[in-house]
């Protein structure tokens, strides 16, 4: 009789065991908007961030929308149906789709602009939590520091163009502010828009005709187009102030850079606290950048002439 119970005690401790490591695993599904140095970096920061925390009890499902919101919200629904233990939206419009898709599964943001107009909800405050199953990282950088770097590249500027895809609603906050902020100045802007990359050829064109400069924002479409703006840009000898690095790398002058990697980090370090330390999300505030950096591409300030404030870094790409 004692061998039969000290087998079921032993037997049940077995259970136990199985039972807990089997808590101690997660599933993470992963949707991105679209591939493109920006986005990829924060993808690669939050999966670095929480495999260094979990190991092997974390298994990832990364994939990638293409730049369709549509196809956005079906990875996330899928994500929902086969019960993930929390989501990554990598850009807002990745973030809406999952909005839409769960209100019980964590989500977590990144490379996302403004949470508050992410979810359509301009009384959240973002640095107090969101209230419900979402949260995440900021690119988010002042509009005025653009504004600031403009007219310090070019402080004869009269006239700038600012373009960027319609579709992408933290991209129309963006140009709200940048325009409020450069209006003072006495600067008329005029906005361009694109429904997509089919059309970007001829609204860039249009946009580098006449103008003494173009701002563009952190736009994921215009960021994985940037070949395209470039070849209209560089030969018209146009001044280009990207919302990002990569965009920037790619075929802009300057920009106010922060590190989209880290973001992810970020991302992912909250990531851990939700999985590993039951941490409620609707509390967790929005996580931002540390202090941007003023950068500059020098093969496009050299194509276009143009002489560059030392206050600036030379980008170089990494090896």
């Amino acid at each position: 009789m004692k061998k039969l119970v000290a087998l079921i005690v032993a037997l049940c401790m077995v259970l136990c065991c199985t039972a807990a490591l089997a808590e101690d695993t997660y599933t993470v599904g992963v949707v991105q908007l679209v591939q493109h140095p920006a986005l990829d970096a924060a993808t690669q920061g939050f999966v670095d961030a929480l495999t260094e925390a979990l190991g092997d009890k974390v298994t990832f499902d990364v994939q990638n929308a293409q730049g369709e919101p549509a196809t956005c919200s079906t990875i996330a629904t899928s994500f929902v149906a086969n019960e993930y233990d929390l989501i990554l939206a990598n850009a807002t419009p990745a973030l809406q789709a999952c909005i839409s898709a769960t209100t019980t599964i964590p989500i977590l943001g990144t490379s996302v602009t403004d949470y508050a107009t992410a979810l359509a909800d301009e009384a959240m405050d973002a640095t107090v939590g969101t209230g419900i199953n979402v949260s995440g990282s900021s690119d988010g950088v002042p509009a005025q520091l653009y504004a600031d770097c403009l007219l310090e590249l070019v402080p004869e500027a009269k006239k700038v163009s600012i373009l960027y895809c319609s579709a992408e609603a933290n991209s129309v906050l963006q140009a709200d502010q940048f325009i409020e902020c450069i209006k003072a100045a006495g600067v008329e802007c005029t906005v361009f828009t694109f429904a997509d990359s089919n059309d970007l050829q001829s609204v860039v064109t249009a946009a580098a005709d006449g103008f003494d400069a173009m701002y563009i924002p952190t736009d994921n479409t215009a960021a994985s187009n940037m070949t395209i703006i470039a070849n209209v840009c560089q030969p018209a000898g146009l001044p280009v102030i990207c919302g990002e690095e990569n965009m920037m790398s790619n075929g802009g002058l300057a920009t106010v850079s922060i590190s989209y990697y880290n973001i992810g980090y970020m991302a992912g370090q909250m990531a851990y606290d939700i999985l590993a330390n039951g941490a409620d999300i609707a509390t967790m505030p929005i996580a931002y950048a540390d202090q941007p950096v003023k950068e500059y591409n020098p093969e496009y300030a050299a194509a276009i002439g143009f002489t560059v404030p030392e206050t600036y870094v030379a980008y170089v790409p990494a090896e």
